[in-house]
């Protein structure tokens, strides 16, 4: 595909509001000279919105007060007005319920920050997990030009001579604690080794996916998502953008321009190749619901299944996101994934250029971070979506985090309400359960949570672990971080608090798990499966007001991304009349 920017100049948006002599011109002009900015700043240059998630409750973006400083200067320098401002910011690690409920409210408050105030363009400064697609779906239903910087990841941790992966660590050890291996003390020592600077988590979680994922869309530029947060070569990629949305206003280079079914594919095929997390799935598919192109789980199935997982990163391989950015980082996956054919090499991105003229040239320094396609970690990789009676709209399985063994599994459901009724119970050694049942959990989903919070990596009953066994198949209409690992079948459609046959699966019923032919069968007759739907009644209350009853009332399933009913859709930068 080829883009053809606008012919400059041209009359800017900005200019509705301060552009002219009218009384509403003076009026919109005069406020925003009390800030000591020069008249000259309103005749005609780009206007640019620096959206900033920094947030001291959301550690992973505490630092982006510096970055917005960097994203001024460039804006500057290439003759652009910048205009920071705040926007709700979801921290994954501090916010309950969970982040994942305050996601759509995030997106909501972005989208209308930028229609609603005189910009012309917008720098998305985003870092944890929630924040990037919340940027992205907010920017995509506004359609102005748009570019993402990621805050980027903290740096490695270490632990007695041990790379401490965030999030990865805190699973292995908790679970070693009740296993009786690790001691309590030790748990605490290690803590203070888990986030030792600024940024995002460092393993190949859900932060640095959707990082991955900005970049591979072509929302961000080439290099963006694997600089890590204290790297003075993150400034210097804040000062870039800053500089490029300056241009890319005066090509009216838009997300509708950008975000493309060609561009999902290739993200969604980069997200295979980089053991990406599970959560990318819903927020793709919630990005894309906002630019309208028609993405869905069969999508994911049919892009991701045979792309083999080359990047050597927790929790799928050994290395932290310090080395992937010092192999090469993101570009080199992409040249590798051109290579094979497995890219759409004419995708346009931020710079205005196909993806492929970003990545043709670069070189991988390391192949034991990221592997050769020849000797991949897995060779199937991606995200299996897997259908059956008992999730009809869907599950999905991270291959490259599972175990083998556990591919192809029967077993007999052990089955926990909600996780409250998860957490009673699973220490309980009278708990009639080994290493070959299912673990089942209800109630988990967008709704039922509420908010779809990430426990579906259920832990293993202690019993278990002291015999030595570290995974059993889990299934849940819940998420994981993509910190986490294990044989873990999340998202199940539809979910049990909408009375999805999870709902009914009771402890003793017989479950089977095919992974290599995307199966997931509830093994009891039909006849009994309708009558138990049939019988069926919600325990979910519905909230009392607030966000709480708006997002029960109208959040969509995570086979559709889990976004509000209302809000997807392009609906443009237009605003009502001006009142003064």
């Amino acid at each position: 595909m080829t883009f053809v920017p606008a012919k400059w100049p041209r009359k800017l948006r900005s200019q509705t509001w301060f552009g002219g002599t009218t009384k509403d011109n003076i009026y919109h002009r005069s406020w925003m000279k009390n800030q000591g900015l020069p008249a000259d700043l309103f005749d005609g240059r780009p206007v640019i919105g620096i959206c900033n998630t920094w947030s001291q409750m959301t550690p992973c973006n505490a630092h982006l007060r510096d970055l917005a400083e960097r994203v001024a200067h460039g804006i500057y320098e290439a003759g652009g007005l910048p205009l920071e401002f705040p926007v709700f910011s979801t921290g994954e690690s501090a916010l309950r319920p969970t982040a994942m409920m305050f996601r759509n409210l995030a997106a909501m408050d972005v989208e209308e920050a930028i229609r609603g105030n005189p910009m012309d363009g917008v720098v998305l400064l985003a870092g944890c997990d929630k924040t990037t697609p919340a940027c992205l779906m907010g920017a995509a239903s506004v359609d102005l030009p748009a570019i993402v910087v990621s805050g980027g990841p903290m740096l490695n941790g270490w632990f007695r001579g041990e790379r401490v992966g965030s999030g990865t660590a805190l699973w292995q050890m908790s679970e070693a604690v009740k296993a009786g291996t690790m001691s309590k003390e030790d748990f605490l020592e290690a803590e203070a080794a888990m986030s030792r600077s600024p940024g995002s988590c460092n393993t190949m979680g859900t932060a640095s996916t959707m990082a991955s994922m900005a970049e591979a869309l072509g929302m961000a530029l080439s290099g963006n998502a694997a600089i890590p947060a204290v790297d003075s070569r993150r400034r210097v990629m804040a000062h870039l953008t800053g500089r490029r949305i300056v241009q890319m206003v005066k090509d009216d280079l838009k997300p509708s321009n950008i975000l493309t079914k060609q561009a999902f594919e290739n993200a969604i095929r980069t997200n295979g190749a980089i053991g990406g997390s599970t959560n990318a799935v819903i927020h793709l598919l919630a990005i894309a619901g906002r630019v309208g192109v028609d993405l869905t789980l069969d999508d994911w199935d049919r892009c991701g299944r045979d792309v083999p997982t080359i990047v050597n990163l927790m929790p799928s391989g050994k290395y932290l996101m310090e080395e992937f950015f010092y192999a090469g980082g993101l570009p080199v996956v992409i040249k590798a994934l051109g290579d094979a054919g497995k890219l759409h090499r004419d995708a346009i991105t931020v710079s205005g250029s196909g993806i492929w003229d970003e990545v043709k040239d670069v070189r991988n320094w390391n192949e034991d971070v990221i592997r050769p396609i020849s000797d991949a970690l897995t060779d199937h990789g991606g995200i299996a979506v897997l259908r059956g009676n008992l999730a009809p709209g869907g599950a999905v399985l991270k291959p490259s985090a599972a175990s083998e063994h556990l591919m192809v599994h029967r077993g007999r459901a052990v089955v926990f309400e909600d996780i409250d009724d998860y957490k009673a119970r699973i220490n309980d050694e009278a708990l009639e359960i080994d290493e070959t049942c299912v673990m089942v959990m209800k109630n988990c989903g967008p709704r039922g949570y509420p908010g779809m919070a990430e426990v579906g990596n259920m832990g293993l009953p202690p019993k278990v672990l002291r015999k030595g066994i570290t995974d059993m198949v889990r299934i849940s209409d819940a998420r994981m971080s993509g910190t986490a690992y294990g044989t873990v079948v999340l998202h199940t459609s539809p979910e049990a608090a909408r009375g999805g046959p999870l709902a009914v699966v009771q402890t003793g019923d017989m479950i089977e798990l095919d992974v290599p032919n995307r199966r997931i069968h509830l093994d009891i007759p039909e006849a009994e499966l309708l009558a138990r739907l049939a019988a069926w009644r919600t325990a979910t209350e519905r909230p009392s007001g607030g966000w709480a009853q708006l997002y029960h009332d109208h959040v969509e399933g995570a086979d559709t991304g889990a976004d509000m009913d209302f809000l997807k859709g392009c609906r443009g930068n237009a605003v009502g009349r001006d009142s003064h």
